[in-house]
């Protein structure tokens, strides 16, 4: 496994981390045999980061590594977490004051609940889970994160980019409010290169990437009769024409890697790997074929100038698809 520096934390993070959003059960049906095993062997390859949500199963991934971090103490595995916006319009609307999406005494709840999950004093990163551009000009939700910070109950401070909006982050910061940053960066998703990532180099922001595999698609192992179990989230990201679609760029992606890497998953890994910019990219892992078939990847050379070049025609202007039918 390789490392890469956090931002201006410092911390040296694997650079693929585990992504605990499947073992919360929002992906399906999840035993947590299998997540626990899932967690266990990818610390054993090297993986040293791992990012989950409080609403990731209400709680249930937050307590599987808590479980997890309490058996194997005396290791320094980071932990990010996200506390989501009082329920309401999601990704919050832009008359939605900040006030009352994120109030102090709801984030202070939260973060304590978080703390009572995961075992621990303090959180390595804890992230807002989602924003609105029209908070950038007063983000006292931010503020509130800063006291929790000089009281010792977390250590940075970030938010996880609102999906249809990934550059409302850039002026925060650039203002200095942000320890980390979680992006959608991949084949298909390739905006944050514009700005984005060039942003967080520049003001030593750690980025986590997530989507690395357009949540699946990118896998390369999906066909038109593909279908999800009833739970599984992406019954909507993929709904109506949009799997159809997404396989047939899928094809054009296959063609154009060709023999130059060993599969669809280490070429999408790889891709989401090579801007400078990134800190650590959390595939989503559910169990240890998972893990070991993700960690994998850091033991290969990079992915090659000239192939990075080929896949970046295949950035696809898509527009939003996580709230829509």
């Amino acid at each position: 496994m390789k490392y890469r520096t956090f931002g201006r934390l410092g911390w040296q993070v694997s650079e693929i981390g585990f992504g605990a959003w499947a073992i919360g059960g929002g992906w399906g049906a999840q035993r947590d045999e299998d997540s626990l095993a899932a967690l266990h062997r990818a610390l054993d390859l090297g993986c040293n980061f791992i990012d989950t949500a409080a609403g990731y199963g209400n709680g249930r991934s937050e307590q599987l590594i808590g479980q997890v971090l309490k058996q194997r103490r005396g290791e320094r595995i980071y932990v990010a977490t996200k506390i989501p916006p009082t329920p309401g319009n999601w990704p919050p609307s832009p008359y939605d004051r900040i006030e009352e999406r994120y109030p102090e005494a709801y984030l202070r709840e939260q973060l304590e609940q978080c703390l009572r999950n995961l075992g621990v004093e303090a959180i390595d990163v804890l992230q807002l889970h989602t924003w609105t551009r029209a908070w950038n000009r007063n983000p006292v939700a931010l503020e509130t994160l800063r006291k929790f910070q000089q009281e010792g109950k977390l250590l940075g401070i970030g938010i996880s980019t609102p999906e249809h909006d990934q550059n409302s982050l850039i002026d925060l910061m650039r203002d200095g409010w942000l320890d980390s940053v979680q992006v959608i960066y991949n084949i298909f998703e390739q905006e944050p290169q514009a700005e984005f990532l060039p942003a967080a180099l520049e003001n030593k922001v750690g980025v986590i990437v997530r989507v690395a595999f357009d949540e699946g698609s990118l896998t390369g192992k999906w066909t038109p009769e593909t279908r999800f179990e009833p739970g599984d989230f992406r019954n909507n990201y993929f709904a109506g024409d949009r799997l159809e679609r997404a396989l047939q760029r899928v094809e054009k992606v296959k063609a154009a890697i060709g023999t130059a890497e060993p599969d669809m998953p280490t070429a999408a890994l790889k891709f989401a790997l090579k801007p400078a910019a990134v800190s650590t990219v959390i595939p989503g892992v559910r169990n240890v074929r998972q893990a070991e078939a993700n960690c994998g990847v850091s033991d290969q050379p990079a992915m090659s100038d000239e192939l990075e070049q080929r896949l970046r025609p295949f950035n696809w202007q898509r527009a939003f698809w996580y709230g829509g039918k």
